[in-house]
Formats: C-alpha cells, structure tokens, sequence
C-alpha cells in the first residue's frame, strides 16, 4: 500500500495519490502542499535517481553516430574515421580512402566526399576552416581545436574550447575533460570532476568513458553498477568491456547470460560497421599502400 512520502496517509478510497513532480518514481504525495513540505527532505535524492535513470539507460547508437556517405555506423575506433575541416562531418575511412582513389584515377581536385570544398593543403588552412565553423557554434570545430591545443601543451586554449564544446552536449569534449581532471593536467586533479564529465560523455554514447565508469564502481565495490555500464559499452562494440564482463562472471557478480548476451551484442555492433570499402581500405592501411593520418 501506498502512502503518502510527507503525512503518511495512505492511498483508499477516495484518496489519490500523485507522483512526485520531480519525475522519479520513488515517492507519492497526497496533495501540492504535502509535496512542498518534503521537497527540502526528497530533492536531493529525486535529482540522484534521475541521474541514474539518464545514466544507465542504454544509448541506441555510440556518440560517433553514423557516417554521413554510406549510412553505416561508424566504428568506435577513432582511428577508422576523420572530421573534415571544412564541414566538420566525421567520414569513415571506407568512403574517405574511395573518394580519394576514384579522384587521382580521374585525375580530379581532391575535394571533401561531404561539402565539396576543395580539401585543406596545410594545418594552418585546417585551422582557418575550424575557426569559421566555430562561429557558427560547431561543437565538434570547437572539440578538434580544443585537441590540437592540448596537443601542443597549451591547456588554458585547449580547457577553452573543450570546455564550449562540452557545454554545446559533445561527449568527445566531456571525455576529454574528464582525462584533464582525472590526471591533473592544466588543470587541478579532482575526481569529482572527471567522474561527472564521464557520466556527460556516457549519456551521450561515448563507450570508453562508459568504460572508465564501470572501473570507478568496481573499484568502490559496487560490481552490480560495474556490470550495467560494462554491458552497455559491450554493447556498443568495447572489447574492454567485454573482457571486464568475463571476470566479473568468472568471480560471481555476473551471470552466464549477463556475459552471452553482452558478447552477442558486441559481435552485432562490430559486423554493422563492417563494409567492402572499409575493409578494403584497412588492408590498404596494413598493406602500407596508403597512409592515413585521420583528423
């Protein structure tokens, strides 16, 4: 039976209780004014658990999204895609390395696969193009800047930027926040810090602060949290993750089908990147018959 979380009188008859107005499911009120003399003792714990509801809610895609060209889901191995500098859409290597060999075999301008511009020829001229999307409010200009800079060890430019960009909902931004916080570069360590901007970048699908987030709670003994962010990152193609998933299951705190599931999952997201363009393209990598140096 269900009572009301201020007075206490219970739901019969011809007393309705309402949900709390906060959006949690963990209290019911019998009026307004029952709800008004809780709020001091419940807010806190209401903004936790809808926290937590964002937080281990399984995102339907990785923070990479899908390649604007084929359409296909892009590998969450960063090394496998670019941003172009000129319209900041993040392209795959497959559709990328297959523009550029069809224009030298027709003896065209190189041109981005995306916008059409003609592609940059230095990293000044990069970074020109970056600036103008940065006026018009790209967060993912801004997280490309924010990274040369960090690059070239000029944190106070680099926290700038990636400091915009995270506030603009890029979780590339958050994730790198939360490395700066957590080891203390350019900035003072806080933990408290890096853990929240890895909660930012998890929400927004980014699989390795997800990662990063289920060793936080293993290490703090709470492998049941562990287990939820690794089955998720798993989920989203993180060998990590999986592997972490095993010995969780090897040492009790998660079940054969917790680990079967999780491992049909990332088996699924790794084939729906796969491509005959990607493919072709990695063994053009590994063959050194092409250099790739993404943005």
């Amino acid at each position: 039976m269900m009572c009301c979380a201020s007075c206490g009188i219970a739901e019969v008859d011809d007393i309705k209780l309402k949900d709390c107005d906060g959006g949690c499911d963990l209290v019911k009120y019998c009026s307004d004014d029952c709800q008004n003399d809780h709020r001091d003792q419940h807010e806190e714990e209401c903004k936790k658990r809808l926290r937590d509801n964002d937080l281990l809610t399984r995102p339907g895609s990785s923070c990479y999204g899908d390649c604007p060209i084929c359409c296909l889901p892009q590998s969450i191995d960063v090394r496998k895609s670019g941003v172009m500098p000129c319209c900041s859409k993040r392209i795959c290597i497959g559709c990328d390395i297959a523009n550029k060999k069809r224009e030298v075999a027709e003896g065209l301008d190189q041109r981005c696969i995306f916008c059409r511009e003609p592609v940059t020829k230095s990293e000044e001229e990069a970074d020109e193009r970056l600036m103008e999307s940065i006026k018009r409010n790209d967060p993912n200009a801004m997280y490309q800047i924010g990274t040369k800079r960090l690059e070239e060890g000029d944190y106070e430019t680099a926290f700038k930027y990636l400091s915009k960009a995270a506030g603009l909902g890029d979780a590339e931004a958050h994730f790198n926040l939360s490395e700066l916080y957590y080891k203390g570069e350019g900035v003072v360590e806080d933990v408290k810090k890096a853990v929240y901007h890895w909660e930012e970048a998890a929400i927004a699908g980014h699989p390795e602060a997800r990662h990063n987030l289920g060793y936080i709670e293993a290490a703090n003994g709470n492998f049941e949290r562990a287990k939820n962010h690794w089955i998720i990152a798993a989920n989203l193609g993180c060998h990590g993750s999986l592997k972490n998933l095993r010995a969780l299951y090897a040492k009790g705190h998660a079940s054969r089908e917790d680990y079967a599931s999780a491992l049909r999952a990332y088996q699924a997201a790794l084939d729906a990147t796969k491509s005959a363009d990607r493919e072709k393209a990695d063994n053009a990598i590994k063959s050194g018959e092409i250099r790739y140096i993404p943005m």
